[in-house]
C-alpha cells in the first residue's frame, strides 16, 4: 500500500509537471501570434507605405515624361524655324548675287 501512495504522489508530481508545460506553451503561443500579428501589422504598413510612394513616383515620372516631350516638341519646331530661315536667307542670298 506504501507503493500505491508513492505511486500516486509520483504521477500527481508528472500530472503537475505536464499541466505547467501545457500552460507555459499556451503562454508561448500567445506570445508567437502576438508576435505574428505585430508582424503582419507592420507589413501592411509598409506595402501601404510603398504603393503611395510608388504612386507618388509615378505621377512625378509622369510629368517628368510631359515635360521632355514638350520641350522636345519646341526644339524641333525651333529646329524647323532655323532650317527654313537659312533656306530662305540661301534664297535671297543667291538672287543677289
Amino acid at each position: 500500500m506504501g507503493e500505491d501512495v508513492s505511486l500516486a504522489e509520483v504521477l500527481r508530481a508528472r500530472i503537475k509537471d505536464l499541466e505547467d508545460k501545457v500552460e507555459a506553451l499556451r503562454i508561448s503561443r500567445r506570445v508567437l501570434m502576438n508576435l505574428i500579428d505585430s508582424l503582419e501589422r507592420e507589413k501592411r504598413e509598409q506595402v501601404n507605405s510603398l504603393e503611395i510612394q510608388n504612386e507618388r513616383l509615378q505621377k512625378s515620372n509622369c510629368r517628368y515624361a510631359k515635360a521632355i516631350m514638350c520641350r522636345n516638341a519646341k526644339i524641333t519646331e525651333l529646329e524647323e524655324k532655323l532650317r527654313l530661315a537659312r533656306i530662305a536667307n540661301n534664297r535671297t542670298g543667291n538672287s543677289s548675287t
